[in-house]
């Protein structure tokens, strides 16, 4: 948005964890005039609100981020050793000395 200053509304939101949010309302005429600005700034973090005859039709938030991915352990699995037979041998003998 350069050269020319964009009207907005700006509204202080409180969540119920104490953070305040400052969210930016813009006319759906200036979001479509502005549209590769806003997703500059929302990329960047903000959260936009387009209005539509002053009410919000639709919000503008950045994407969720990205969870990281847990280590692979298929070389920790190597090291394991195990000691002493299966459990699933004393259990299948102890299911056949009771059926008999």
């Amino acid at each position: 948005m350069t050269g020319r200053l964009v009207a907005c509304t700006l509204k202080m939101y409180i969540s119920p964890f104490w953070e305040v949010s400052i969210v930016k309302a813009v006319s759906v005429r200036n979001a479509r005039s502005h549209l590769k600005a806003l997703l500059d700034r929302v990329a960047a973090g903000e959260e936009i609100v387009i209005v539509r005859r002053g009410k919000a039709a639709a919000r503008l938030v950045p994407p969720a981020v990205k969870r990281r991915r847990l280590p692979d352990l298929t070389a920790f699995r190597a090291t394991i050793r195990l000691k002493g037979e299966p459990a699933s041998i004393p259990v299948g003998k102890a299911r056949e000395e009771e059926r008999f």
